[in-house]
């Protein structure tokens, strides 16, 4: 049984499809704390419901964005946190934090990745720029987290066509149930121990 953490900005979407999966036996793990950098994010009730520990962390009450996840850090550690998922945080790593979990951290994306991503390239801003682009498929991509700004391996993606009449919201929607398979599809091949990262690539055993 793996040991989980799952970071979380918003309304917790993704944690929920997470939570389901593991109610249904579905991942052979447990999520131990859910951490947020908001206060009011509802993602914090979705884990209270389901009986899992939250706790919120102001990163305004830190001098700096190392010691901030350095606190994080701690509390995953005592946790004995063995792989940490971001399911919409939205909050930058450091490199003490990624070598302290190196390929141990899986992040969702809401496109195909290397298309519409990077910084300050998140949430409804992406799928505007989907729609902007005139792009006629988009996705999602699920991936280890590394150095980079979505540039770490990837685990697996899939696909979702993009409608004439598309508006953010809908292509949103539309990429979001696809997240709510794919984000817990990954997290099941890491805790079955199936995931090999090979350089830049990650194949599936």
């Amino acid at each position: 049984m793996v040991n989980i953490g799952v970071l979380i900005s918003g309304s917790g979407t993704n944690l929920q499809a997470i939570i389901d999966n593991i109610n249904r036996g579905e991942i052979k793990g447990k999520i131990q704390i859910v951490i947020s950098n908001k206060k009011d994010a509802y993602g914090l009730i979705r884990a209270e419901k389901a009986g899992i520990e939250t706790l919120y962390i102001n990163r305004k009450e830190f001098n700096s964005v190392e010691e901030y996840n350095r606190r994080i850090l701690d509390e995953l550690k005592r946790r004995k946190i063995e792989l940490v998922v971001l399911a919409g945080f939205l909050n930058i790593l450091t490199q003490e934090f990624i070598e302290e979990y190196r390929g141990r951290i899986i992040n969702i994306h809401p496109s195909l990745i290397p298309s519409f991503c990077g910084k300050g390239c998140y949430g409804d801003k992406v799928h505007q720029m989907v729609l902007d682009r005139g792009v006629k498929i988009t996705g999602v991509t699920v991936h280890f987290v590394d150095e980079g700004t979505d540039t770490g391996p990837i685990i697996l993606q899939s696909s979702v066509k993009v409608a004439e009449d598309d508006t953010v919201e809908t292509l949103k929607e539309r990429v979001l149930k696809v997240e709510h398979e794919l984000l817990p599809k990954a997290i099941r091949l890491y805790c079955e121990g199936r995931l090999v990262i090979e350089g830049k690539k990650v194949r599936i055993k």
